[in-house]
């Protein structure tokens, strides 16, 4: 769809008549141009209109502050503060994003939880959507793609351990760094130990637990571990190794009312550029493909 939209075409996105769209274009009530000798109506424009109008936002509402919490992402963390787009980042983990979610503490959350029970039957079902449907988010909680990512073991470099997988961890007593609980990277780590057939004394962590992706990666590069799941992007800003495990769909939940924020908006279409595609690919590890599909939308 055009970024403006005609006269006819913004009738069919809205469902009415054309004549009704002339009638708003009379009554100055909808955003539109005649720049090009037509009309013609800014689809940003004419979804925050849309947005205004909704009788579900009670009067005098407490605005979500404007913060993106939830799981920790290099591409999320790098395009929020060089769109400009005024959103803080406070990563803490996917299922703390989603209780500020639900709680009014944030205006989206970052998450990637897999859920292996349904890889086979249906593998985009896998990730976030029954987090997202049983954990209290928004009524109106819309679930966009963000990113595919590359995840694995991050290792120092060279791989001088002869890393090859989980099992190797094991066998080596190799030190690993893990996330906190309630982090994405650190349930799809239990997840995949049991899938190896480890239990629970088999991996030797050490105590330090990383409160983000590039902790993680810091702890291999200084020495106070040895591996640790990670996304490749950060093995490569480092320079450390990377052993990958499974590619991985990172989301961004929110509100449909704060979707058309100004905030939310400016951070979406920097997500769009050319620059932002490029950031993707220099980094590694990321197709950024399919952003912006709509995986969950609340009834």
């Amino acid at each position: 769809m055009h970024e403006y939209l005609t006269t006819h075409e913004v009738a069919d996105y809205l469902r009415i008549k054309e004549r009704r769209v002339y009638e708003l274009v009379r009554q100055r009530q909808i955003p539109c141009t005649r720049a090009t000798g037509k009309w013609l109506f800014p689809r940003a424009l004419v979804d925050r209109w849309v947005a205004e109008q909704l009788e579900m936002a009670p009067r005098g509402a407490r605005e979500t502050p404007p913060v993106v919490a939830g799981s920790h992402d290099p591409l999320l963390d790098w395009a929020v503060k060089e769109s400009g787009c005024g959103l803080a980042l406070l990563p803490g983990g996917s299922l703390d994003g989603l209780k500020r979610l639900a709680d009014g503490e944030a205006r989206l959350a970052g998450l990637h939880l897999f859920h292996a029970d349904l890889a086979d039957s249906d593998p985009e079902a896998a990730f976030n959507i029954p987090n997202v449907k049983d954990a209290g988010a928004p009524a109106d909680a819309v679930l966009l793609e963000w990113a595919r990512r590359s995840q694995g073991l991050v290792v120092p470099a060279g791989n001088p351990d002869g890393v090859a997988g989980l099992g190797d961890l094991a066998a080596k007593r190799i030190p690993v760094v893990r996330r906190q609980a309630e982090s994405g990277s650190g349930l799809l780590l239990d997840h995949l130990a049991r899938q190896a057939g480890l239990g629970a004394g088999d991996l030797s962590f050490v105590e330090e637990t990383a409160r983000s992706e590039m902790d993680l990666g810091l702890a291999i590069l200084e020495g106070r571990a040895r591996a640790g799941v990670a996304v490749e992007a950060v093995a490569r800003s480092l320079q450390l190794g990377f052993v990958p495990l499974m590619q991985e769909r990172f989301d961004l939940l929110l509100g449909r009312r704060d979707y058309f924020g100004p905030a939310v908006q400016s951070l979406i279409a920097f997500a769009r550029s050319d620059a932002f595609a490029d950031r993707a690919r220099r980094m590694g590890g990321y197709d950024v493909g399919r952003f912006g599909a709509v995986h969950y939308n609340a009834p």
